[in-house]
């Protein structure tokens, strides 16, 4: 793939994708950026958006955070450098910014969080630091030196005096400049250092991974709420105990079975796995549409060949049983039987859905129904 370097997805995931860094030369040649420093600013100040303000010195206080919404007079009265502006979550927000998302789906859709936006004048950085997550860096406008290396983690020293993790004893291994349309590619726990040459945004593509704590209490909770959790646990075969105040191995050993049986059930773990990884990251980014469509409308709408396309915060994934598949769409399941399963992978494999081979499905009336539900909660629509 050009995007990476000349090497293949599978050469990229074998010997860098959480390995080591990668420095990618004009992996998006001619790279222009879709939104300007205004109007980060402009999303900045609006409610739904996630947005921050790092100074690297505040009235002698290191690496001050401030979070948004801002107002528009808040950025008069920033200096003329050593500042940064971050904006979360940009591609639910501009469609040209989601578009980017489709050059990284050699990585599973589950995989993929978000692009933010980084905009900073001459000397503006957010700090060493290290992430928890895999990164692309992203070139848009203007240039930035990154300084990166040395793997890093909770025992790293830090700075005091700042709610950022900045490291305090780090020096790096490299340092490059990267231009527009140049990427670097960091692995989890890597240390890296980005300062602003002149006024430039940079694009981070980043990606998650659940906690082992994300995994237990996420997936215990959800069968919590199963139906089954509320039946008590029997003991109709109890007998006499020489104290009353033992609990005898016979009570460990049914409750030891009875919580394997639970965590043990794979299409329960897989039901759950696909509802949260799919779940919007706000109830801002996913809303219903404006006007409600009818099954009838969409189907029109298919066969005269309109582009169906999910919303820029939508998240889609699937999942094959046996004699059934699981489609997730921002964190609700739909389970698809026979002729309809193929629709789901169809759905999943990008943000534009093949028109022509959705229009195969556009005859089917419950195909057309589970389309018209993701039209109208506002997981699709028509460009």
């Amino acid at each position: 793939m050009d995007m990476l370097g000349g090497l293949t997805a599978s050469e990229f995931l074998r010997d860098y994708w959480q390995k080591k860094p990668l420095v990618i030369r004009q992996a998006f040649p001619g790279f222009q950026c879709p939104v300007s420093p205004d109007e980060l600013a402009g999303l900045a100040c609006e409610e739904a958006v996630e947005s921050r303000i790092v100074l690297e010195n505040e009235s002698g206080k290191p690496w001050q955070l401030h979070n948004g919404p801002f107002t528009p007079e808040r950025f008069s009265t920033l200096p003329d450098q050593d500042w940064t502006l971050l904006v979360q979550g940009l591609d639910h927000w501009v469609p040209e910014i989601s578009d980017l998302l489709e050059a990284f789906r050699f990585v599973p859709n589950w995989r993929l969080d978000d692009i933010m936006a980084s905009y900073a004048p001459k000397g503006g950085s957010v700090g060493p630091h290290y992430d928890q997550y895999d990164v692309f860096l992203l070139q848009a406008e203007g240039h930035r030196r990154w300084t990166f290396g040395g793997h890093c983690d909770h025992t790293s020293p830090r700075v005091e005096g700042t709610p950022l993790r900045i490291l305090s004893s780090w020096d790096g291994e490299e340092t490059v400049t990267l231009a527009p349309g140049d990427m670097l590619y960091l692995p989890p726990g890597v240390g890296h250092h980005g300062v602003a040459e002149d006024d430039c945004i940079t694009l981070s593509i980043g990606f998650r991974a659940p906690t082992i704590d994300d995994v237990l209490t996420g997936f215990t909770d959800y069968l919590c709420n199963q139906e089954k959790a509320a039946e008590h646990l029997g003991d109709p075969n109890l007998t006499v105990q020489d104290n009353p105040g033992t609990i005898a191995p016979e009570v460990i050993d049914r409750l030891d079975q009875v919580i394997r049986e639970q965590i043990s059930d794979r299409r329960a773990l897989a039901l759950w796995f696909g509802q949260y990884t799919t779940a919007p990251k706000s109830l801002d980014i996913v809303v219903p549409a404006e006007e409600p469509a009818t099954p009838e409308d969409l189907a029109t709408a298919i066969e005269a060949g309109e582009q169906l396309r999910w919303n820029e915060g939508s998240r889609f994934a699937y999942h094959e049983f046996e004699g059934e598949t699981a489609l997730f769409v921002d964190g609700e399941q739909y389970l698809l039987k026979g002729d309809a399963q193929p629709i789901a992978p169809l759905l999943c494999a990008g943000a534009r859905i093949n028109q022509s081979k959705l229009a195969t499905f556009a005859r089917d009336e419950a195909l057309v129904g589970l389309l018209t539900t993701l039209y109208n909660q506002g997981s699709v629509y028509f460009e």
